[in-house]
């Protein structure tokens, strides 16, 4: 996490970094993944080229994907088949990974992951790669690697117009709602604590159940990254009801997350991210995503661009932290 708020102590931000922003599977012809419980990596972590000789001795590349991450991982009228801004951009690593195995026909499987599980799912080999909404932090940095960042947001809330929620002080006494496992609940029950809120937290599974606990009244607001508020907000019964509200209180870094010491595998990876960003062919993916409507409501999210965001794409890097942070 980056960017947090100066308000917090040194041990909140040590806290932070520990984690961030239903296991089921489909496969096309492929043999089942490993057990995510293995206490040993199938893939050598520590040889140079292990990912990439994992998938040629397998002919398969297994892509771990969200279901509710909207609009960047998730599944929307066919179970067996992700979609989104991240799984489109996953599609071009796995392009990549065919043109230098020379594998035309590699096959790919996909394997659900959640905020929980994503982590230990690479770690042992049982994924490949994800490109989803994961934050590129410190202390994950010491569990996996991180591709070369692909998106930039801030934290806020969502919460109904007429909720007298405008910013985060605005919780005392409420119930906030976040996500399992992700850095927004490490940082929002620090604070509910340092500030003597009073808040009563919830943690909920993914980011659809979170939603569906506000919507029901059983939440007064949802923090989440800005991004994921707006696209549950797209989705939602009547859109119009709900407002993303309060001043960001951390600026964080999307990337794709691989197994660590593989830098073969890492400079694909890489590459065809930025790739994508240099031809421009980037902007025609965020305009599908985020400008036009999308399933499964055919919503627009019309989330523009952030400066952040576009000052990631002119220099991209791997780094946790942006290089500019303005309000989003």
């Amino acid at each position: 996490m980056a960017y947090f708020k100066t308000s917090l102590t040194m041990a909140t931000l040590l806290a932070l970094g520990l984690t961030g922003c239903n296991n089921n599977q489909s496969a096309s012809e492929a043999p089942p993944a490993a057990d995510p419980n293995a206490t040993e990596a199938p893939a050598t972590t520590g040889d140079a080229s292990g990912t990439l000789d994992k998938i040629k001795q397998s002919g398969t590349i297994v892509v771990g994907h969200r279901d509710s991450s909207i609009p960047f991982s998730y599944i929307a009228d066919d179970p067996k088949q992700p979609m989104g801004y991240a799984h489109d951009l996953e599609m071009k690593i796995v392009e990549a990974v065919k043109k230098d195995l020379n594998m035309p026909d590699l096959k790919v499987r996909y394997n659900l992951i959640t905020s929980q599980t994503r982590i230990p799912l690479v770690q042992n080999g049982t994924i490949d790669f994800e490109c989803g909404s994961t934050t590129n932090n410190e202390e994950r940095q010491k569990q996996v690697a991180f591709s070369t960042g692909f998106f930039e947001i801030g934290t806020r809330l969502l919460t109904k117009k007429d909720s007298g929620i405008k910013d985060f002080p605005d919780l005392k006494g409420k119930r906030l709602v976040t996500t399992a496992g992700t850095t927004s609940e490490r940082y929002i029950r620090q604070y509910n604590e340092e500030k003597g809120l009073g808040a009563d937290i919830i943690s909920a599974k993914d980011h659809g159940e979170a939603f569906l606990m506000l919507e029901s009244g059983r939440a007064d607001a949802f923090m989440m990254d800005d991004v994921l508020l707006a696209g549950e907000k797209a989705k939602a019964k009547n859109p119009d009801e709900w407002v993303i509200v309060g001043e960001p209180q951390s600026f964080e870094i999307y990337g794709c997350m691989m197994r660590k010491d593989d830098a073969q595998f890492k400079a694909i990876v890489d590459k065809a991210l930025t790739d994508t960003y240099a031809s421009g062919e980037i902007n025609e993916i965020y305009k599908k995503w985020f400008m036009s409507p999308i399933p499964p409501k055919n919503i627009n999210m019309n989330f523009e661009m952030s400066d952040n965001l576009k000052a990631l794409i002119a220099d991209p890097h791997d780094g946790d932290q942006p290089k500019m942070a303005t309000a989003q």
